[in-house]
């Protein structure tokens, strides 16, 4: 029996696909993913004021083309332009949420009906009792 030791690098590609290289020493290790991540929410809100641009510039004439440039239904669209309806204070929370581990405490779809309320005080009232629900002090709307 012959037993041979060499030296590979195991990555895992797209789909979970296992990768696997001869090392090379000149090639560096990929580095390591971080601990923690930007919350779900977060990217929505951005893909939300972003989308905005799009229709005011004229990128996309209506939802049902942003929707098939986002391969998103076009209900889905609308949930997520929404959250524009929101006061300019809790977007700016949602932008600045710290990253984090596991799921997340703050949902869209605990947003959405403070989306639908009409005036802004009704929803920093709103974002306050769900603030304070999972204990978010240093995120909370400045009134």
């Amino acid at each position: 029996m012959v037993t041979v030791k060499r030296k590979l690098n195991v990555s895992i590609a797209s789909r979970g696909r296992i990768a696997i290289r001869p090392h090379d020493p000149n090639v560096e290790p990929p580095r390591p993913r971080p601990s923690s991540k930007l919350p779900r929410i977060s990217k929505l809100m951005a893909l939300a004021i972003r989308f905005d641009e799009m229709l005011r510039t004229g990128e996309a004439s209506d939802t049902i083309e942003l929707a098939r440039l986002g391969h998103v239904t076009q209900p889905r669209m609308s949930q997520i332009l929404a959250l524009n309806q929101l006061a300019p204070d809790i977007q700016e929370a949602l932008l600045n949420l710290p990253a984090t581990k596991g799921n997340p405490e703050i949902h869209e779809k605990r947003l959405r009906p403070i989306s639908a309320m009409l005036t802004w005080d009704n929803q920093r009232a709103a974002w306050k009792r769900i603030c304070d629900d999972i204990q978010l002090e240093d995120v909370e709307a400045e009134e």
